[in-house]
């Protein structure tokens, strides 16, 4: 059995590891739970956005490593494991407007390895830890350990033309819900946040710098203070905001074909 850093055994600080988190909604979950006083680690693959957190928030960990590389996640995972960490969070993401520009080799490739493959490599790499660690570490006297995912309402709509992000993240949402399961026994929890438009630097990029005329967006801080509710209240799929979540229900009722109709001509977009 391997041995976990023993200043975080003693002093129980909790730990979160936030892959993806040097940007967007995970870089402000990230600064949250600074806040917060926990203990956090970041993993990126933007040099100058690691730079930056270094800068603004020295005692934050920061980890780079290319998610599309295989080895060199599993690389940083290995080094990982020398620590222990009470939550993981899964925000890393990649996304290609296929409406607007042909989905070519390297964007096909990009998607699935980050959305999908690393995803499930990280997951399959944290339960199996957060299980040796529920047999060596009283997590009562810290916090319930919990893996977390993000992913997006795109994931929550079924239909045959769905975009390769919205499958991915549809994907996502099915793999987290089985880990729900499997890790029960070991009180770890798990829980997918699908939510919709957030109003990320990524996302205005998307749309020339203003990404305001975007259905019920909402602030960086709103997700943030919602994901947080989210786990306190240890919600499998959380759908927000609450506009989108019935609209997602709605569309999820209708007719296969209909539904094909209506958004064949708008593939998703991230949130």
């Amino acid at each position: 059995m391997k041995t976990f850093a023993k200043d975080t055994a003693k002093n129980h600080t909790p730990h979160i590891i936030i892959v993806g988190g040097t940007s967007g909604l995970g870089l402000a979950l990230a600064v949250h739970h600074h806040q917060l006083g926990w203990q956090v680690s970041v993993v990126g693959s933007n040099v100058a956005k690691i730079e930056h957190i270094n800068g603004q928030y020295p005692t934050i960990k920061t980890y780079t490593c290319d998610l599309t590389d295989s080895v060199q996640t599993q690389s940083l995972l290995d080094k990982l494991s020398a620590t222990s960490f009470h939550r993981l969070t899964y925000s890393a993401g990649s996304y290609t407007n296929e409406r607007v520009h042909h989905l070519n080799q390297a964007d096909s490739d990009q998607m699935l390895a980050i959305n999908l493959q690393a995803f499930e490599q990280v997951f399959r790499w944290a339960s199996a830890q957060l299980k040796q660690q529920h047999q060596s570490l009283d997590f009562a006297k810290i916090d319930r350990p919990s893996l977390i995912c993000i992913a997006s309402t795109a994931g929550t709509m079924d239909y045959p033309y769905a975009s390769l992000y919205a499958k991915s993240k549809r994907a996502m949402i099915a793999t987290a819900s089985a880990y729900r399961a499997a890790l029960a026994p070991y009180d770890i929890q798990v829980n997918c946040i699908a939510p919709g438009y957030i109003d990320t630097q990524a996302l205005r990029d998307l749309n020339d710098g203003d990404a305001s005329h975007k259905p019920f967006i909402m602030s960086t801080q709103t997700a943030v203070d919602e994901v947080m509710q989210v786990i306190d209240n240890d919600v499998e799929l959380a759908i927000f905001p609450r506009s989108m979540r019935y609209i997602t229900r709605a569309l999820n009722h209708l007719p296969k074909p209909l539904l094909n109709w209506i958004l064949r001509s708008k593939l998703d977009k991230p949130s």
